[in-house]
């Protein structure tokens, strides 16, 4: 796979001095999405947050393939010369494991929020509780292409139309961002910044985790973070998680599904400074 200019991913830097922190956010994400976090860190730290392919102001592909984003962050970090921490939620967690066991000499650390190094079923379902809810990423594209853009008067419509699909506010919030008005005034059309068509099609490529290269492993220093309501997470899926990243510190944050970042943004913080602490010194 090339990575020549045409294929660089969108990348915006807080802070001026300091070790780097590198963000990768999840499926319908944006690098901006860690902003509040970033924030909190940029007094001490250059931290960079990255758009992945298919989403926000990168470039689109014509295929989801986790190795292919891995190759594609890891070109980002190179120019840095120094290594950095790497942090990614859920698919941007997959991502970043990609990486470390790929190319571990640009990490100092690694932060895997949310996700696990395992396959997810196509149900969604990971307990055998019935009314657990099967994974909605399906039926959240479906909605976002449902929308018609050229009758959407307001972003208040567009929450309205994604109510019925995305009954959160909060995620509905969240995939909003990813709605833009093109040009000046009321005339100006909207579009995604999603490849929504692609992501549709290969939904299931997300849920699988590629098989690492043989003997591949991350020893670096690993912080998991886990939403203590959600079910991405199972202690079921530790022994892989330690096989592939044997120095690894898992942390549950209360009160938290999914969204850890969002939900607990204070937590998430604190947490993730204190590790930087550690692995800094």
């Amino acid at each position: 796979m090339a990575t020549n200019s045409d294929e660089r991913l969108h990348g915006r830097t807080l802070g001026s001095a300091g070790p780097r922190v590198v963000f990768v956010h999840g499926l319908f994400g944006q690098g901006k999405n860690w902003t509040t976090i970033a924030k909190g860190l940029a007094e001490d730290h250059r931290v960079t947050l990255l758009d992945l392919p298919n989403h926000g102001h990168s470039p689109w592909t014509d295929r989801v393939d986790y190795v292919d984003m891995a190759e594609l962050v890891a070109a980002e970090l190179r120019p840095f010369g120094e290594p950095v921490t790497l942090v990614g939620h859920s698919m941007g967690g997959k991502v970043s494991m990609q990486l470390a066991l790929r190319h571990p000499e640009l990490l100092r650390a690694l932060v895997v929020v949310d996700i696990a190094p395992v396959e997810y079923p196509l149900s969604g379902g990971r307990t055998d509780d019935p009314d657990e809810e099967a994974s909605p990423f399906a039926a959240f594209i479906a909605a976002m292409r449902a929308m018609d853009l050229d009758r959407l008067g307001t972003r208040a419509d567009a929450d309205a139309a994604l109510r019925a699909a995305v009954p959160s506010r909060m995620v509905r919030s969240f995939l909003l961002q990813s709605l833009v008005r093109e040009g000046v005034g009321g005339d100006g059309g909207w579009r995604w910044r999603l490849n929504l068509e692609l992501l549709e099609r290969d939904l299931g490529e997300l849920r699988g985790f590629p098989e690492p290269p043989p003997g591949a492993r991350y020893d670096g220093p690993v912080l998991w973070v886990a939403g203590a309501n959600s079910h991405y997470v199972l202690p079921e899926d530790r022994a892989r998680m330690e096989e592939l990243f044997p120095n690894t510190r898992m942390v549950r944050v209360k009160n938290a599904g999914h969204w850890v970042h969002s939900e607990q943004p204070e937590v998430f913080l604190e947490t993730v400074t204190r590790f930087l602490e550690r692995v800094e010194r």
